[in-house]
């Protein structure tokens, strides 16, 4: 079985953006003054962030969400805003430059470099538990998630695709573990060529996957997305 190669706290020298690969840390202190209100904010990087009403005292978990071909930030947080709001996540929704994310266009770059800003912002403004840093994605955005999870598996220990296409990391970190979920029935991203295939692919390089199939097509089902959220900030707690 394959091993992930180990993860490093930076890029390298010759790693950047154009590899996928994400600098934006959490912080020790953000710079705010006082904690976000709670809500959603919108960012200069071209995400929302949204800032639950309650949660656990100390560092809170946060994930990215990333919108399929055509969406909208507004739309990722509406898959996992309910179970946000419950658990006390902070929530990171960022708009892609284009119709849909950069690999799939040309190649990493302009997509990175935003992403990294606004987790800049997001860290910057909250304190962030370093372990428990997620990136979520549907579609387009669960393809584009699992690329850069598997890429960043240093900033980012889990990664929720639901129903992806592909996976296309330039370079690997980390060891993060990873939930997918997939409807039986999906005519846009079928299964069989999709995560049935890249569950399998991703076990043989030695990732722990949940995988998950349901009745249904290309969505993200409410039951579906709490488990995975329930399934990753067990296995954080758990860790």
């Amino acid at each position: 079985m394959a091993t992930p190669e180990r993860s490093r706290p930076h890029p390298g020298p010759q790693e950047s953006v154009r590899h996928g690969r994400l600098s934006a840390r959490p912080v020790a202190v953000p710079r705010a003054v006082s904690p976000p209100e709670p809500g959603v904010h919108r960012l200069d990087g071209r995400a929302l962030f949204y800032v639950p009403s309650a949660g656990a005292p100390g560092p809170s978990a946060l994930a990215v969400v990333l919108h399929g071909a055509g969406g909208t930030a507004e739309q990722a947080l509406e898959w996992l805003l309910p179970q946000a709001s419950d658990r006390g996540v902070l929530l990171l929704a960022p708009q892609a430059v284009s119709t849909t994310w950069d690999v799939i266009v040309g190649g990493y770059g302009a997509d990175v470099s935003r992403i990294d800003a606004a987790l800049e912002e997001a860290f910057s403004r909250a304190v962030v538990a370093v372990g428990e840093v997620a990136v979520a994605g549907f579609s387009d955005g669960a393809s584009y998630a699992l690329s850069l999870g598997l890429a960043n598996g240093d900033l980012f220990h889990t990664v929720l695709a639901f129903s992806p296409g592909f996976m296309a990391p330039m370079v690997r970190h980390g060891r993060p573990r990873i939930f997918v979920s997939h409807g039986v029935s999906d005519r846009v991203l079928p299964i069989d060529r999709c995560s049935r295939r890249l569950v399998p692919e991703l076990r043989e390089s030695g990732y722990e996957v949940t995988y998950e199939e349901f009745r249904g097509g290309h969505q993200v089902p409410v039951e579906v997305a709490s488990a995975a959220v329930r399934w990753w900030l067990d296995q954080e707690r758990r860790a």
